[in-house]
């Protein structure tokens, strides 16, 4: 799962293109097909995804098998490939480009 979200992320960023600026999201569309079929350890399948509201006691964490079984194969691989992007306002721009189906 990591190399695939490396090169989907890769992709996003624009970094193959020749005209890459950091500044500028970059026109393409990325798709993920088949990720429910992805080879997963069993190490890799007791990962704990974390997420936090803000608020005091607000940390919520769930195993990758509960996270798949709960909203399906594709959240953790879209989770994944959003937090190698970076942590600005054209993060959200390139999660639109991104389609991960199962």
């Amino acid at each position: 799962m990591g190399i695939v979200a490396t090169e989907a992320a890769t992709y996003l960023l624009g970094k193959d293109m020749p005209d890459f600026t950091k500044n500028i999201a970059a026109p393409v569309q990325v798709t993920v097909i088949n990720a429910g079929k992805l080879d997963m350890t069993d190490k890799k399948k007791k990962e704990i995804y974390q997420s936090y509201s803000g608020y005091p006691g607000g940390r919520n964490e769930e195993t990758f098998e509960h996270l798949s079984e709960r909203l399906g194969v594709a959240e953790p691989v879209r989770r994944s490939i959003k937090m190698m992007l970076p942590r600005n306002k054209l993060q959200a721009v390139m999660m639109k480009n991104l389609v991960v189906t199962e």
